[in-house]
């Protein structure tokens, strides 16, 4: 197989008693993309840690979280959906504001092409196995205590 480039990723989970902030896409099938947490392309020169609170940002429509902690760094293979390796940095965030249990929101690509919609949501912790492309993979570092 020819070599893939290494794409840098921020993923976040979003902890509120015991439950995780998640959300659908609206325009797209579960079969397709499943249910996803915040994440994203880290920026060219974009510290992840910045990266990760925007693109909760961007995705759920909130804007008072602040970062927890680093979780830690894992590689996921997309392939077959796209020849890429995602370095993953995955981080705990907290959200300063409330919520109701679900919510709509979309993300306007910085008005390039159409609005992404999703409908956000909470889930309890233990139900976070859903998560779609390995996504919940550092999901039992939250149990770790303060590592």
């Amino acid at each position: 197989m020819p070599d893939r480039p290494i794409s840098d990723k921020a993923l976040c989970y979003v902890v509120r008693e015991g439950e995780l902030l998640v959300f659908r896409h609206l325009d797209h099938s579960f079969e397709e993309v499943g249910v996803q947490i915040p994440a994203g392309t880290v920026r060219e020169g974009e510290d992840p840690r910045d990266a990760a609170l925007r693109e909760a940002r961007e995705e759920t429509g909130l804007h008072d979280f602040s970062v927890v902690r680093k979780l830690g760094v894992a590689e996921y293979d997309t392939t077959p959906y796209r020849a890429e390796l995602q370095r993953r940095h995955v981080f705990q965030l907290a959200l300063h504001e409330e919520t109701p249990d679900r919510w709509m929101s979309s993300e306007d690509h910085d008005g390039v092409g159409p609005p992404t919609r999703f409908e956000c949501f909470w889930i309890p912790l233990e139900h976070g196995h859903v998560l779609q492309s390995g996504q919940g993979a550092l999901l039992y570092r939250l149990f770790e205590g303060d590592a």
